[in-house]
């Protein structure tokens, strides 16, 4: 892949230019389904897609392997307590690229290439129904998430596009 293949800054700023031109309404800052969505950064998953939401309906926080991090309870402790969002969906899938490393291997690699290892974890799993029921764990276990009556836990299958509840 050459570096004619990446968009260009000036492109996509294009692109904003014509979609602010649509004339989209004004939204407020509280999603209007007081919901949040944690989920991974894969580019397969367009997560306003698979669940059906519109703009301004949901938080969604998107990292990699859709992992409960200190980052995450950080966005949901606000978004819970200043945004009144309520219900929190943790969505996970298969094929992930994080579930093709090890702790271990990053780390080393990391250290090897730069002298040091990261502060943060890596995360790494191999069942991904395994990695959503830790993080369910976390959220409920935190003392900053307020509502954790209403955290459930999915599984996408980027074959099938269809989500799996984890129990």
């Amino acid at each position: 892949m050459s570096d004619t293949d990446f968009p260009s800054a000036d492109e996509l700023l294009a692109n904003n230019a014509l979609t602010a031109a649509d004339g989209r309404p004004f939204l407020p800052v509280e999603p209007s389904r007081r919901l949040a969505v944690v989920s991974c950064m894969d580019c397969r998953i367009d997560i306003e897609t698979v669940l059906g939401l519109e703009h301004g309906q949901a938080h969604i926080l998107r990292n990699a392997g859709g992992v409960v991090t200190d980052d995450v309870i950080r966005s949901l402790t606000l978004s819970q307590r200043y945004l009144g969002t309520r219900e929190v969906l943790i969505i996970s899938h298969t094929d992930c690229g994080l579930s093709k490393v090890t702790e271990e291997t990053v780390r080393s690699e990391l250290s090897a290439e730069l002298g040091i290892e990261p502060e943060w974890a890596v995360e790494a799993f191999t069942d991904p129904a395994d990695a959503v029921r830790r993080s369910i764990a976390r959220l409920v276990d935190s003392p900053f998430i307020v509502h954790t009556e209403h955290v459930r836990g999915f599984v996408y299958d980027v074959e099938t596009c269809l989500l799996s509840e984890v129990s």
